[in-house]
């Protein structure tokens, strides 16, 4: 699998499938571009499909600096530049979703439409509480947090779920061996500046999807979104939490599929 540098980091991305049109998927935190195989799976025998690490995550670098979300942008730029993908489907979920609004407000030629998954254009409102639990990662890692991590990445459904029993096996050892050195990519999450006032300027279709279980980006967050960009769709998803390419891969799937065909029309 490919690396590429984007702005002094070295990004792992993957690179599937083969169309007219390129599909990048950006991940939200705490995972890597692992969490969109569903949907990967489902585009590529149409769509080249791009999916990338953000730096300090999955197999990308960990650099010194360049957290902020403005600096992810800056990656995400680099990389569909020097990949010559523009312009692309973006989807971005939760961290993601926070690049893909600013790509599609700042460098819109680059887009040809968005879809934002369990995202916000809003501050943290929560950094009391997410700055306490990243003190405690730095520290002691991740094992004495993961289960409240869980609980925050995936809904009350999917966690209770017997017959998911091996993927949320699967996930609590992803969150279990998470390298201490992610606490900076939190930190650039924790401390983002919100963009509410320049979403307004995007005129690419867009796509809002959110889980009415979500905890970490509860679903008024999305209908926020929903109203500043115009004409923008919004889909909200029953029994799924902040993880719904993971947690509702079929449903997500069927709606990104109508919503991305939908554009050739």
């Amino acid at each position: 699998m490919p690396f590429i540098n984007c702005n002094n980091a070295s990004l792992f991305y993957t690179d599937e499938g083969a169309g007219e049109e390129t599909i990048v998927f950006s991940h939200g935190l705490l995972f890597s571009n692992e969490m969109f195989r569903a949907q990967i799976d489902h585009f590529k025998t149409r769509y080249r499909c791009i999916a990338y690490d953000h730096r300090g995550q999955g197999q990308s670098e960990v650099t010194k600096s360049g957290y902020d979300m403005d600096g992810l942008y800056l990656d995400a730029v680099a990389l569909i530049e020097s990949l010559k993908l523009g312009p692309v489907h973006f989807v971005g979920l939760s961290m993601g979703g926070f690049v893909g609004m600013r790509l599609a407000s700042r460098k819109p030629h680059l887009i040809r439409s968005l879809v934002l998954m369990e995202t916000s254009s809003d501050e943290e409102v929560n950094k009391i509480k997410y700055n306490f639990l990243n003190m405690i990662f730095r520290v002691a890692g991740s094992k004495p947090v993961h289960k409240r991590i869980m609980s925050i990445l995936f809904g009350k459904t999917f966690l209770a779920d017997p017959g998911r029993a091996e993927q949320r096996n699967h996930w609590e050892k992803h969150m279990l061996n998470l390298k201490k050195s992610i606490s900076k990519a939190v930190q650039g999450v924790i401390d983002r500046k919100g963009v509410y006032e320049e979403i307004k300027s995007i005129e690419k279709p867009t796509l809002i999807m959110v889980g009415d279980e979500d905890v970490a980006t509860v679903p008024d967050k999305a209908r926020q979104i929903h109203k500043q960009i115009n004409g923008s769709i919004l889909q909200i998803l029953q029994s799924a939490g902040h993880s719904s390419s993971i947690e509702k891969p079929e449903e997500v799937n069927r709606l990104l599929n109508d919503f991305i065909t939908s554009q050739k029309s």
